[in-house]
């Protein structure tokens, strides 16, 4: 009917190329926006002016994302057919579309076949409308089968849809009793934290009274002692008091006895007799009396003898018991201060278990902040070399837009520039050295005095601090370039470089990640051996010797053992080898070996390899070599007896994150799962080839649960790439197949890789004197690779303080941020508002987290900081581009990731359209924010899409995920990009 109402146009035979160009140009739009390309496809294929290699680039290009870019796409391709190309569009328009055909022509569609374009014939026209006609009926017929089908699917879907209403109405019921049981679960965990603080409390005041009832009793036994004494000396007292009572009573009676008196008086009576009687009888009593005085004067003369032998008896009686109870006295107390001095004993001995505990902390911490000291000094040296390249390319831009008359003088300036940067072409200028940090003022300073002035040239920083690890590795290749290998032997160098504690030997707690990808001498290329992002600085603490002999099949002339912890140590050297000629002997660990292959001088340095990576590495030798050996029989003996005691099975110890998941095998091979940490304690297990011996790790302790063997970093490197293989040719079966993979299926794989960079840090450092160019082991292997990493190097590190919160995807966190911002024990984090001048300040200090929309408003790391020393959790409102910021200053932050899903997006329908959001960008934020999360150098919570029912229920899951997250370790891998 649109084609009466237009008028008759010209006639399209009549018409050129360019005319039938521009008429189709000018409705261009009309057709893009009103044609379907897979309509008009088969006549245009028919009339041949469009290939099957069209139609397919047409139809699946990834780029043409709707209908109208399709046809738009169509139109370009006919228009390389030329007037072909037009008039067979025209002609299909006529056909499937005669309407807009009106529309762009001017002219009423005919119904006769083509008589001015000549590109099909009549016969081959009516075939292919007697085909479309067929074709249009089939598809009916199939219509309304298909909606037969349809109408019985309906009533089986009305019937499932009731019962799923009573299921819902079901489990509507069961999630209220769900949440009702959580509340009442929250209430009892809150109960029970009042319990414990209550618990501690009555801990706490138990210690006082048991220190309070301690210091009694040893007042009481202080008094008893004293008491003991007094008794002692009042019972002496008394005892004294009454002998001499007894001795005056004694003393009184003894002149007054009654027999003496009547004697004296019988004598007198006699005496007056015999004055009456004859002298004859008077001189026989006189005689008689006399002898009578003489016999009673000896009576009494012994008498006195023995009343003084019994006072002397009492004395020594009195004497001894007073000896006697002297002894028991000093018994009792000897007693008693041996009671105490136990007592004190015990107290010491748990005093210094705890000053033994407090001082590994003290060492813990101490090592931690050495090993922030080092990776900032890293970032630092990494931040300089950058400066470096961009001044370069400011000055080659300013050279290139200034103007003639001046391009002699920036040509000048740019010559003085390469003069003090760094040697960064070594092909043309391969005599001169790399930019040192001590070089950066003055380059003419020669490398014998920068090694004699370590002092002076330190201090040449802006900032006050000691050498990095990386200048010290280049001064030392310095010394190791001006000494010659001829004389290596006799003059041996004495290192005494300012070193860093942060990456020094007693380090046990930062490992060191190796794998082999070979174990035999015959295979050549080099294996992905995990090392640091930043090449440690080498730990000398005396003399290394440098030895120079013939090498060949290294491994049969001398053995090792040991590890990164330890260090690698020559074990045993066979009789009437080379290596026993020139002197080498047991007990000697091996600093670094040189040696040349391919006609290239290379170095490798084992000071901190694994033993694995050493094995590997003196493998590799097959001519002359220059080992250089550093004497510590104590080390090697100590680590002999925890052999020998089965302490250990090597000098091995790091710890690794699993990149993927692993079945458990024959032989005890242990079962993990990805993003599990592992603590390899053997990369050469005794029996095992291609594993590693390692034990599970304990999620909030520095403890080793179950034990086995993993597969090497080579084997585990191929399973990695094996199961991306499967899991590419699952997906796109499933695409076939018209599934949909689950989304909470657990995580099989982390694609995590080293970067496209001029040397893979994950390889075996392998250097070429020539060009100081690390290189991979093999000459011909490309400057630029990427390498996949089934295990990546991690480092336990413990926050003292709350952790801040980062809640993922962000349409989500941000809905929820206020409301777990408002809960005490959690604060939300506030903009703060900069001048331009400290914007641009913080800025090039990395103290910027994000950038807010409105002005200078922006998130800072001092404002993150405030709210974490108050002992709370800052909640961020931030993305994860924050998370390596927050890493940079020693803040690890608990990130949770939300699943979402349709039927999830739903529960949240009200409050997201409270936030002008809808399900849709939910949806799309989480598909894209969630691969981003296996690109961070930590480990993220992730929570289920059907784990919670409503906004409430999620809030209180969250809070205790936070609790269990704040309990564990927190493992951080080097940032790789």
């Amino acid at each position: 009917m649109a084609g009466e109402c237009v008028a008759e146009g010209p006639d399209l035979k009549e018409m050129g190329e360019e005319e039938l160009w521009d008429l189709i140009n000018d409705n261009r739009h009309r057709i893009c926006l009103g044609v379907r390309p897979c309509t008009l496809i088969p006549y245009l294929r028919q009339a041949r002016v469009l290939t099957e290699m069209d139609e397919d680039e047409i139809l699946s290009c990834h780029n043409l994302t709707n209908r109208s870019m399709r046809t738009s796409y169509m139109l370009d391709l006919l228009r390389t057919q030329g007037r072909n190309g037009a008039v067979a569009l025209l002609e299909s328009l006529m056909i499937h579309y005669p309407t807009l055909y009106t529309q762009v022509t001017g002219r009423k569609p005919s119904t006769e076949p083509s008589k001015f374009s000549g590109l099909i014939k009549y016969s081959e026209l009516t075939e292919y409308l007697v085909r479309a006609v067929t074709g249009m009926q089939k598809e009916l017929q199939e219509a309304r089968c298909e909606a037969g089908r349809m109408k019985a699917r309906c009533t089986t879907l009305e019937s499932e849809i009731r019962q799923l209403m009573e299921q819902e109405e079901k489990s509507r019921c069961l999630h209220s009793e769900n949440e009702h049981i959580r509340r009442h679960l929250c209430s009892l965990q809150r109960e029970v934290t009042k319990l414990k603080d209550e618990k501690c409390d009555l801990y706490m005041r138990y210690t006082a009274a048991i220190e309070e009832k301690s210091a009694v009793n040893m007042r009481l036994h202080d008094l008893n002692l004293q008491v003991y004494q007094l008794q002692t000396e009042l019972q002496k007292a008394s005892t004294e008091n009454e002998y001499q009572k007894r001795q005056s009573l004694r003393c009184a009676s003894t002149p007054a006895t009654p027999q003496l008196q009547d004697e004296v008086r019988s004598l007198r009576c006699q005496l007056a007799k015999a004055e009456k009687l004859n002298p004859a009888c008077q001189d026989i009593l006189a005689q008689d009396l006399a002898e009578a005085i003489g016999s009673q004067v000896e009576l009494a003369e012994q008498l006195r003898c023995y009343r003084g032998e019994n006072e002397q008896l009492v004395r020594e009686k009195q004497e001894l018991l007073d000896q006697k109870e002297c002894l028991s006295l000093q018994v009792k107390q000897l007693t008693l201060d041996c009671n105490l001095h136990q007592q004190k004993s015990t107290l010491i001995q748990i005093q210094m278990r705890e000053v033994q505990t407090e001082r590994d902390l003290a060492y813990l911490s101490r090592d931690e902040a050495q090993a922030m000291i080092a990776r900032i000094l890293a970032e630092k040296d990494t931040l300089r070399s950058q400066l470096v390249e961009i001044q370069e390319r400011v000055f080659n831009l300013q050279g290139k837009h200034s103007p003639r008359e001046e391009r002699q003088s920036s040509d000048e300036r740019e010559d003085g520039w390469e003069s003090r940067r760094s040697s960064c072409e070594e092909s043309s200028f391969p005599n001169r050295r790399r930019l040192c940090r001590m070089d950066a003022i003055n380059p003419m300073t020669s490398c014998h005095s920068e090694y004699e002035d370590t002092a002076a040239n330190s201090i040449r920083s802006r900032n006050a601090e000691p050498p990095s690890p990386e200048s010290i590795r280049r001064r030392e290749e310095v010394l190791y370039a001006d000494s010659s290998l001829e004389t290596a032997e006799s003059d041996s160098i004495l290192e005494d470089f300012v070193f860093l504690p942060s990456v020094g030997s007693e380090d046990k707690q930062t490992p060191r990640l190796s794998s082999s990808k070979y174990t035999s001498a015959d295979r050549t290329s080099a294996p992905p051996f995990l090392m640091r992002s930043r090449p440690k600085a080498i730990r000398v603490n005396g003399r290394v010797l440098t030895i120079s002999f013939q090498g060949e099949a290294l491994l049969s002339q001398l053995t090792v053992l040991g590890g990164n912890k330890t260090g690698v140590f020559v074990h045993q050297v066979t009789e009437g080898s080379a290596a026993n000629t020139v002197g080498i002997s047991p007990g000697a660990q091996i600093v670094e070996v040189k040696y040349q292959q391919n006609k290239k001088a290379l170095r490798m340095v084992l000071e901190d390899s694994t033993l694995e990576e050493a094995v590997w590495a003196l493998s590799q030798i097959t001519g002359l070599c220059h080992l250089s050996l550093r004497p510590k029989q104590d080390d090697y003996k100590l680590l002999l007896q925890l052999l020998q005691n089965n302490e250990t099975s090597s000098g091995d110890s790091f710890y690794v994150r699993v990149n993927m998941t692993l079945p458990a095998g024959p032989s005890g091979t242990l079962t993990v799962s990805c993003n599990d940490i592992l603590h390899v304690t053997n990369t050469r297990p005794a029996g095992i080839e291609d594993s590693w011996h390692a034990s599970q790790v304990h999620p909030c302790q520095l403890l080793d649960l179950q034990s086995g063997t993993v597969p090497n970093y080579y084997r585990a490197q191929g399973l990695l790439i094996r199961a991306i293989e499967e899991m590419s040719f699952q997906i796109k079966k499933s695409k076939k197949a018209g599934r949909v993979v689950a989304q909470n299926q657990q995580k099989a794989v982390r694609i995590v890789s080293t970067g496209r960079l001029g040397r893979n840090r994950l390889w075996v450092s392998v250097e070429d004197e020539q060009t100081k160019s690390p290189e991979s082991g093999d000459a011909s292997a490309p400057r630029s690779c990427v390498t996949l990493m089934p295990y990546s190097l991690v480092t336990p590190h413990y926050p003292p303080v709350c952790r801040p919160v980062l809640l993922l995807p962000t349409v989500l966190g941000r809905m929820l941020d206020k409301k777990l911002g408002g809960w005490q024990g959690f604060q939300l984090c506030d903009p703060e508002a900069l001048s331009s001048s400290d914007h641009a300040a913080r800025l090039q200090r990395s103290e910027i987290l994000e950038e807010c929309d409105q002005g200078r408003n922006c998130y800072t790391l001092q404002s993150v900081e405030k709210i974490v020393a108050k002992g709370i959790h800052c909640v961020l409102p931030l993305g994860l581009d924050c998370v390596r910021r927050l890493h940079r200053a020693d803040i690890f932050p608990i990130i949770i990731f939300i699943r979402q899903s349709a039927r999830s997006a739903r529960k949240l329908r009200s409050k997201l359209q409270r936030h002008g959001q809808s399900e849709e960008q939910l949806l799309a934020c989480s598909r894209s924010e969630e691969p981003l999360l296996d690109k961070l150098p930590c480990l993220y919570h992730s929570v289920a899409s059907d784990s919670w029912c409503d906004q409430t229920s999620l809030l209180t899951s969250l809070r205790t995920i936070i609790w269990e997250e704040q309990k564990k370790i927190v493992w951080v891998e080097p940032d790789l990009w």
